[in-house]
């Protein structure tokens, strides 16, 4: 059985909850975020100044202050092996691109595929570090997002460049 703890950073998306599993990040969850677990699984809620959080916040604060573009914090994606490919290719969108649901199915080998890896996309566990925001529809709309289109809309947004709302 492994060991949980949480806890929770402000962001200009909102609260985020970060949750690790045995020292390691397993989750970066939005408020209201579709597929979210239920709090009871986050474990022990601890201060963000606990071991693994400090480096992720930092990491955090450098992306959202538009000085890091790429995060290289260790996580744990627990999903199906479909599921972790998915992710996989998630972390090789250049930052301030998008790939579309079709374009990563593709990558993957299976370009008939373009549902399921939405559908794998939109259970990514650690949102924003692994950038599921940066996969949209065939003809460049913001299809779903597990924290929500308009979060969607001002993640693109601002890894374009646009000045903050």
């Amino acid at each position: 059985m492994s060991s949980k703890q949480h806890t929770v950073v402000e962001s200009p998306y909102g609260p985020l909850t970060l949750v690790a599993s045995d020292g390691v990040l397993g989750g970066l969850y939005m408020a209201g975020q579709r597929h979210r677990p239920a709090e009871e699984s986050f474990g022990e809620r601890v201060a963000a100044t606990e071991e693994p959080f400090p480096e992720v916040v930092r990491q955090l604060a450098a992306y959202f202050a538009g000085e890091l573009t790429e995060f290289d914090v260790p996580v744990r994606l627990e999903g199906t092996a479909f599921q972790r490919s998915v992710w996989d290719q998630l972390v090789r969108i250049p930052y301030g691109e998008t790939w579309s649901y079709g374009e990563l199915a593709a990558r993957l080998g299976k370009p008939n595929a373009s549902r399921a890896v939405g559908l794998a996309n939109g259970k990514n566990p650690v949102s924003i570090i692994v950038p599921c925001h940066r996969v949209i529809g065939a003809s460049g709309s913001m299809t779903g997002y597990g924290g929500g289109v308009e979060r969607k809309v001002r993640l693109l947004a601002f890894e374009a460049g646009a000045p903050t709302l």
